[in-house]
């Protein structure tokens, strides 16, 4: 397919083949904390991915991973053809445990076969919202996790600067912070949390957050 007839999200994955791309540095620093995360569950680990995009992240690290068929993932995408490139890679790759679902991302209602997570990427979606949805989303992650869930966030770092107050938002709403990774100011941030509250109950019918015009 031309890259005229793919959508702006389709095209917008183009950044991952420049290795010098805020977007390739980001993919390497999400991978290396999603692996840690899965290696840090005994056992069957569930991995929920909402707004996967085409799934760099999570099928980047499984197809590669040696504890691979113990981890369910559940890889959320609105973008039909970002959807169809996630779903063909991880047919490729074996990753027979692994579910694309072509849905909106910003409905709990979307998982309702996918909770609870142990390991919950929120991924490229904090630049794309209202900072009351972003808040929202924050206070709220916990219905779509498992106890001591580990939680991934991104967001770029051009002003307005929200990082400081999602790692706050974060630790108010039962928290802990693992690490926070982030080349400097204008780049990306990527926090990594521990949810260390009892998680809030799951409900079916709670809008989390709505997309808006794109920032990064």
């Amino acid at each position: 397919m031309e890259r005229s007839e793919r959508s702006f999200w389709a095209t917008w994955h183009d950044d991952y083949d420049d290795p010098g791309s805020d977007l390739s540095q980001r993919l390497i620093a999400v991978q290396r904390r999603l692996s840690d995360a899965i290696d840090a569950r005994a056992g069957e680990v569930r991995v929920i991915s909402a707004c996967a995009g085409q799934a760099h992240d999570v099928l980047g690290v499984l197809e590669g991973h040696p504890r691979a068929s113990e981890v369910h993932a559940w890889l959320v995408e609105s973008d039909d053809h970002n959807a169809g490139v996630a779903r063909r890679r991880a047919e490729a790759a074996g990753l027979t445990q692994v579910r694309v679902l072509h849905a909106d991302a910003g409905i709990t209602g979307t998982y309702r076969d996918a909770v609870p997570a142990d390991v919950l990427l929120l991924c490229g979606i904090f630049g794309n919202v209202t900072d009351e949805d972003l808040r929202r989303l924050v206070t709220n992650a916990s219905r779509l996790c498992a106890p001591h869930a580990t939680v991934l966030w991104t967001r770029h770092r051009r002003e307005p600067d929200r990082s400081e107050d999602v790692r706050a938002w974060f630790d108010e709403a039962g928290y802990e912070e693992i690490a926070f990774d982030s080349p400097g100011p204008d780049r990306f941030a990527l926090g990594t949390v521990r949810l260390t509250a009892p998680p809030l109950p799951y409900t079916p019918d709670l809008r989390l957050f709505a997309f808006r015009v794109w920032e990064g």
